[in-house]
């Protein structure tokens, strides 16, 4: 009875869940994003009757703000994502678009720093060394630099459409709040530039509570989302 309740809850809540709709523009890469697009919209590989990212999706709703202090305001309070990127900006770090190949190195460092993350062992193409990086040109590569220059967290960003969504986002651990000054960094240039309605990272259920959080207090809200190829 208790699982009757609870699944009868949580089809509740999907029913509530605010609506997307996310559109591919294959003019853009037609190959990566109608593999993307796939991808995105194959059956789930636990309940087959929908599909991949569609209930739950992680998104910030740029159209929402003006400008990036509008979106600021909407995260501030200690331990909140504003003051968390004001903390690492005031130790002296500092987010800028990069070229990986730039920080091979670093990057090895960032994706061997920890056997887990998020409850799961690191994929093994995270822990072999890529020693060339090949440049997408419908992504954008951030990173966040300590004050002796070295990489200390890295994301892709992959445009599709009238979205943007993070392919990796990834850093060294610590508690300076290099992660939130990253995805502070990459919202706010989006909403300034107003290229996309959307910013997405992944989903939010299924992933575990400390990540949950870390979206929450970004500004991430789990939507449901239909998606559409052009």
């Amino acid at each position: 009875m208790n699982a009757l309740f609870r699944h009868v809850d949580t089809v509740r809540q999907i029913i509530k869940l605010p609506v997307a709709s996310l559109c591919f523009d294959t003019r853009i890469d037609p190959h990566d994003i109608d593999k993307t697009y796939r991808y995105f919209t194959r059956p789930h590989p636990r309940y087959k009757i929908i599909r991949n990212k569609t209930i739950g999706a992680a998104l910030i709703d740029l159209g929402r703000y003006t400008d990036t202090p509008a979106y600021l305001d909407t995260i501030q309070g200690k331990n909140h994502g504003a003051w968390h990127a004001r903390r690492a900006r005031n130790r002296g770090y500092v987010c800028r678009e990069i070229e990986r190949n730039d920080h091979v190195d670093d990057i090895h460092a960032i994706n061997t720093s920890l056997d887990v993350r998020q409850g799961r062992r690191m994929d093994q193409h995270y822990l072999d060394k890529v020693t060339q990086f090949e440049r997408l040109g419908h992504f954008s590569y951030y990173g966040v630099l300590n004050p002796e220059g070295r990489l200390v967290a890295y994301a892709n960003v992959g445009h599709y459409g009238n979205f943007d969504a993070f392919s990796h986002l990834i850093g060294m651990r610590n508690n300076d709040g290099i992660m939130h000054l990253l995805v502070v960094e990459v919202a706010s240039r989006l909403i300034e530039s107003k290229r996309v309605r959307y910013l997405m990272y992944d989903t939010f259920f299924g992933a575990q509570p400390g990540l949950r959080q870390f979206k929450q207090i970004l500004g991430f809200q789990p939507f449901r989302v239909k998606y559409s190829k052009q």
